[in-house]
């Protein structure tokens, strides 16, 4: 599994071709997707003309960037013009958008190479990809486990090396929790620092874009890619960005004292004690590393996950308005007059998951119950934001597991959403606050399965991040595992096809 530096060295030195790279990749895709449906859209034509634009660039002596040449896959809630984004719903099967989102075109100018576009839960509401209207994701590491969710795709496609890096979009934990699953590196930036232009939105005050993969390092270079000020977005924040991959030092706690916090709320009732064992065995080791280590109590923090299931629906209730049947996306055809095309167009295009969510948001909105119920999980939210600023004036980083367990089996927590909603209760507060966090591997299981490091920094602190996870990254084993699939077979579980699977093959071959 190479990494974004290895794949440039070998292009600028010849080596191998972005051509060769590509192909590489899309045959991996077309190996293992019959065992991990990690994509909904694979986008060989487009990935092999990108490949031989970069190849032409070397050809021709000029410089080219780390990214250049390299496969990525993105998450199906990111626009992309002229191939399908479906966000893994009935009701946007058919869109194709006629615009480009902004950080897909960062990368594009950047040279990366798009191999195709990941599986998610339908309009990122779930945490297992299980939602998803057209196919079932598995865990690279055991496939009759979850990978995680909403950006379940893309942290699949990464830990099985289908491609080499990932876009997927944190709402509440949806890139940290699938990365803990999949053994990868996944983070979710400040809010406002990566453009939310061409996402598509489900809840815009948490929704925020960010990079999956294998390390560290190559998440911070795909993270220095898409940050930056949008016009487009009026949510962007217009600061500088900081050269977030020359900064990670492997050794940097021996230069630097840096004070991490326990967050003491995060080891309670609920947590895997194997999970909070082995987390705990990474901070002992980032206290040999030279970090100082001290207890942090965030009292709010508890209250994050109700806060959340308030504030997260009402704002999808306001954003999925849109899908009606009047514009674009799906209409049913099973209608007489203007309210039966409204009510049946939903009914059939949205799954069971979204229209949980719209219902509970327009309940908590409606006259009578949005002083109980709204308004009080925003004061709860800014009083969950006054806990981190006051942790943060004592630490530079906070720690905690990602998730209080590890990837759990295919359909063991479908039938029950409150069960689900609990495996996202420690990345939650984060997109609360909207502070940037990060998962990263610090061990296995006895199952052999993942278990994820949640770093936490202050607003804009992705540097000082990105650096400690980095330091610890390096002094332990844990990134170089990767999952060994070329010889295992299907799980019934992941080939049991869905109702719509089939119009989502259609798609793999355009």
């Amino acid at each position: 599994m190479a990494s974004i530096r290895e794949l440039h060295n070998q292009l600028i030195s010849k080596e191998r071709s972005a051509v060769e790279i590509a192909q590489e990749t899309l045959d991996r895709i077309q190996l293992l997707e019959p065992k991990l449906h990690s994509f909904l859209c694979v986008t060989a034509d487009r990935a092999l003309e990108q490949a031989q634009q970069v190849d032409a660039k070397i050809a021709a002596g000029d410089d080219i960037g780390l990214l250049a040449g390299i496969p990525i896959g993105i998450k199906d809630n990111l626009c992309t013009k002229g191939i399908p984004t479906t966000c893994a719903s009935k009701i946007l099967e058919n869109f194709v958008p006629p615009y480009e989102s902004t950080v897909t075109a960062r990368l594009a100018t950047a040279g990366a190479v798009m191999v195709g576009k990941t599986n998610m839960d339908e309009f990122a509401m779930g945490s297992s990809t299980e939602s998803s209207a057209f196919q079932l994701t598995a865990n690279p590491w055991d496939l009759e486990r979850v990978p995680g969710g909403s950006s379940g795709g893309s942290a699949a496609a990464v830990a099985a090396a289908e491609c080499t890096v990932a876009l997927g979009s944190d709402t509440g934990g949806s890139i940290r929790q699938p990365a803990s699953f999949c053994g990868v590196v996944g983070l979710k930036p400040t809010y406002g620092l990566v453009s939310r232009y061409g996402l598509v939105a489900f809840a815009s005050s948490l929704d925020q874009i960010g990079p999956f993969g294998r390390s560290v390092e190559d998440a911070a270079i795909l993270l220095k890619a898409i940050a930056g000020h949008d016009p487009n977005d009026a949510t962007s924040l217009n600061v500088k960005i900081p050269n977030y991959v020359s900064s990670l030092t492997p050794n940097l706690m021996k230069q630097r004292k840096f004070r991490i916090g326990i967050i003491k709320e995060a080891f309670g009732e609920g947590l895997d004690p194997v999970v909070g064992k082995t987390v705990m065995d990474a901070v002992d080791e980032l206290q040999r590393l030279g970090a100082e280590i001290t207890e942090i109590s965030c009292p709010q923090f508890r209250y994050g996950l109700p806060a959340y299931y308030i504030i997260a629906p009402s704002e999808a209730s306001a954003n999925l308005a849109r899908y009606d049947g009047v514009k674009y996306g799906f209409r049913s055809d099973e209608t007489h007059n203007l309210m039966e095309m409204y009510t049946k167009t939903r009914a059939q295009g949205f799954g069971a998951e979204v229209k949980r969510r719209i219902m509970v948001g327009t309940y908590t909105l409606s006259a009578g119950y949005y002083d109980a119920y709204y308004l009080k999980a925003q004061k709860v939210r800014t009083l969950i934001k006054q806990n981190f600023e006051q942790a943060f004036s004592q630490v530079d980083v906070l720690v905690c597991p990602t998730s209080p367990i590890t990837a759990f089996k295919a359909g063991e927590k479908t039938n029950d959403p409150l069960s689900m909603y609990l495996t996202d209760l420690l990345s939650i507060p984060i997109n609360l606050a909207g502070l940037p966090g990060l998962s990263l591997p610090c061990g296995f299981d006895e199952a052999g399965l993942p278990i994820g490091l949640q770093m936490i920094s202050n607003v804009l602190q992705e540097e000082t991040l990105l650096q400690a996870a980095y330091a610890y990254e390096q002094a332990t084993p844990w990134h170089e595992r990767s999952p060994q699939l070329e010889d295992t077979p299907p799980s019934t579980q992941t080939t049991q096809s869905k109702k719509t699977k089939k119009s989502s093959v259609k798609r793999k071959k355009a």
